[in-house]
């Protein structure tokens, strides 16, 4: 007998001799005189015959080493499966966080790209028509003045020139001719601030971590996404409520965490809009809060009033790919993309609470002062 066998195998003899049982069934290792180890099926009975007086102990062995040796290969086999598996779920999941990123690196240039274009093509000649509307302006009001002494000195025209006054009114020409000029002032101030809220918002320039203010960069994440909260057919004006408490300059990637908040604004949008089809009775309202927690951390909380989520599909959110939007609206890449940029390259903290029909929390929370100098990602 094998000798770790020894011990169990006399425990159950012993109960066996007496009379606790009358018989026991166990597979058993022995060493043969070659020094191998075989396996045995090992029955034992306790015969009792009334002739024989004494009883004794019947013993029948069915050798299993083959069956053993294939259970041994089976489990080792496995184990190695099990651990194969394992190591490619790992690699699976690395595979998908660097395409995320590689994804991440892509957006962010052609984001560069679109933003020079919009500076050269748009904003130069903005700035063109802007600088000249003042000339404009003063030019108007020489030619309204020259007009007035014309009328000072010569107040009963020829009929043919009394009647092209009347023809295109005057008086209305002159007064609309100016809110005109300003109306186009106006215009001109909008597109630039919609041009710099664009630079601001994706500072490609800036790749090193840098002292910024939080609220600027949620403020031209709103600019951006003026068009889609303004009132307009199909569903009403999404209300922004900002509650914003003074902040320190936050040392971040100010880019990367603009899309962070880009990327939760447009969910909270995108939420309330399929929440407005089901009850367009629903006032679709956005929060923004921001607040110290310490003097080394800060919080924004940005929540909607939409149709919130269950708990399973708020567990796989950040996962890559992994989309409730129909096709061609969401790539399942926003959210991991803003988890990654969050707890990753700031060392904060991105949660989501949210209830079926009370709408969603996206809570941001992040280190004032970043603790180690981290790559860019973009």
């Amino acid at each position: 007998t094998y000798p770790e066998d020894i011990d169990n195998e006399r425990l159950i003899l012993n109960q066996l001799i007496s009379g606790d049982i009358d018989k026991y069934h166990i597979e058993k290792r022995y060493i043969t005189r070659t020094q191998t180890i075989v396996w045995g099926n090992l029955t034992v009975s306790l015969i009792q015959e009334k002739e024989r007086g004494n009883p004794y102990c019947l013993a029948m062995i069915e050798n299993i080493t083959k069956r053993k040796q294939t259970e041994a290969a089976l489990q080792q086999s496995e184990t190695q499966y099990r651990e194969k598996a394992q190591e490619l779920e790992a690699t699976l999941n690395e595979l998908q966080k660097t395409q995320t990123q590689l994804i991440q690196t892509e957006k962010m240039s052609s984001l560069g790209q679109l933003v020079a274009g919009v500076a050269h093509e748009i904003n130069n000649p903005v700035n063109f028509i802007y600088g000249n509307i003042t000339p404009a302006s003063e030019y108007l009001q020489e030619i309204i003045e020259l007009l007035q002494l014309y009328e000072q000195h010569y107040p009963q025209p020829i009929p043919e020139i009394a009647e092209h006054i009347d023809k295109i009114d005057l008086s209305f020409l002159i007064e609309d001719f100016q809110k005109v000029l300003t109306s186009m002032k106006v215009g001109a101030e909008r597109i630039q601030k919609i041009v710099l809220s664009l630079r601001n918002f994706s500072r490609l320039d800036e790749a090193a971590m840098k002292p910024v203010d939080i609220h600027e960069g949620i403020d031209n994440s709103l600019v951006i996404l003026q068009n889609k909260l303004k009132d307009k057919p199909g569903h009403p004006e999404i209300k922004v409520i900002k509650e914003y408490e003074k902040l320190p300059l936050v040392e971040c990637y100010a880019g990367q965490l603009n899309q962070v908040f880009m990327n939760l604004l447009t969910n909270s949008i995108d939420a309330l809009e399929e929440t407005f089809q089901i009850n367009s009775e629903q006032k679709p309202t956005i929060w923004i809060k921001t607040r110290s927690i310490n003097s080394t951390e800060i919080q924004i909380k940005i929540r909607d009033n939409g149709k919130g989520m269950s708990e399973a599909i708020r567990n796989k959110i950040f996962d890559p790919f992994f989309t409730t939007k129909s096709v061609g609206k969401g790539t399942g890449l926003g959210l991991a993309i803003s988890y990654q940029i969050v707890v990753e390259k700031h060392r904060g903290q991105l949660n989501c609470h949210s209830t079926p029909g009370k709408g969603s929390t996206f809570t941001i929370q992040i280190p004032i002062k970043s603790a180690i100098t981290l790559p860019s990602l973009a």
